[in-house]
């Protein structure tokens, strides 16, 4: 993993880094002890109650091994990442001294990050992933088609990353292809099964162990993901595949530089989504092409302290061809979804945009 656009060097990126770290290492004993306090509760119930829950407490027993598991995975995760990124070799990691609310938020963030396992690395996603990254990949074969040309020349940016598997799968069909992402949860996850997995869904994880409502079975809350689906050192010989971590708007300054910019659930993630969009026009090369799938579901709009603008998607389209795009393929209400249990009580979804864009020659 190439982290040459990244600094980690100072003081607050460092105790960001540890921060983290101690979520990751905190999940086992934050969610067995919720666990625990449902069956401490159950104790304080009638008799008749108690005897009525008995299978109930069962699953309980049950939810701690699935934590368990789900801890070992973390614990790989974890190992080793103080030397993840190339330039920079993190000291010995200690706890920082962190609040339960803020410790309770970022574990959150590690839950979060096992079901975006699932939805990027498990055959359970699969149908996730033809839904958001299907269209993306499609258009861009379209655009630069492999049997005519050499894909390996045509470079692509993939920023919002994630887990990898856009960026993966562009690359496998011989692109150049760079994933970028800010997320630490991300990284440490990503650089694990890119890295380190190998073998067809030789681990597994629950996803949904932690989520109680809305269930129709016990065994469904139970159901476990195995990943990867499929082995991510393979990819053909010519291809080139890289991720660059930190902050898009800073480490993509250098205009005219890819020949493709591929976004998915991504524009959104800005405060001001206007720098995203003319950082992606400015790094395109003349004729160049964007091509964005997703929502907005601006990730700034309740969160305290935090300056936002949410624009309309009739906003959003004004300022790509005010900025000088040329929008050549347009859909709306592209049904989609994010990290859904596909056996839930409760589903929801998104009428995403997409659209491709392409920059004057």
């Amino acid at each position: 993993m190439s982290s040459d656009d990244m600094d980690y060097s100072g003081a607050q990126e460092r105790a960001h880094f540890q921060r983290i770290v101690q979520a990751f290492k905190s999940y086992r004993s934050h969610a067995l002890k919720h666990v625990k306090e449902r069956e401490e509760y159950i104790q304080t119930l009638p008799n008749h109650h108690r005897e009525l829950l008995s299978s109930y407490r069962s699953h309980l027993k049950k939810q701690k091994v699935c934590i368990q598991h789900n801890g070992e995975i973390i614990t790989q995760i974890i190992n080793g990442v103080e030397s993840m990124f190339e330039n920079v070799q993190h000291e010995p990691l200690n706890e920082v001294a962190q609040d339960a609310s803020s410790l309770d938020l970022d574990i959150e963030k590690v839950k979060s990050t096992i079901r975006q396992i699932v939805r990027d690395w498990s055959p359970l996603g699969q149908k996730e992933r033809s839904l958001c990254y299907d269209p993306v990949i499609e258009q861009i074969v379209r655009l630069y088609p492999p049997d005519s040309l050499d894909a390996s020349s045509i470079n692509i940016l993939v920023p919002g990353a994630g887990l990898g598997r856009l960026a993966h799968e562009i690359a496998r069909r011989g692109y150049s292809c760079q994933g970028n992402e800010f997320s630490l949860f991300m990284l440490m996850a990503s650089n694990f099964i890119l890295n380190k997995c190998r073998g067809p869904n030789s681990l597994r994880v629950y996803p949904w162990v932690h989520t109680g409502s809305n269930q129709l079975t016990n065994e469904n809350q139970l159901q476990e993901a195995t990943f990867p689906d499929q082995d991510p050192s393979e990819l053909p010989p010519q291809a080139q595949f890289t991720i660059a971590a930190g902050d898009f708007l800073e480490i993509y300054t250098e205009a005219n530089t890819w020949d493709c910019i591929a976004t998915s659930f991504f524009i959104d993630c800005a405060s001001n989504i206007v720098a995203f969009i003319e950082t992606i026009f400015k790094i395109l090369k003349p004729g160049g092409y964007w091509v964005n799938l997703g929502p907005l579901l601006y990730h700034f709009e309740e969160q305290p302290d935090e300056h936002s603008i949410e624009l309309s998607y009739e906003e959003v389209r004004h300022i790509v061809e005010g900025l000088g795009f040329e929008i050549t393929v347009e859909k709306t209400s592209v049904e989609t979804t994010y990290t859904q249990n596909a056996n839930s009580m409760m589903h929801y979804g998104y009428r995403s945009i997409f659209f491709v864009a392409r920059k004057p020659s």
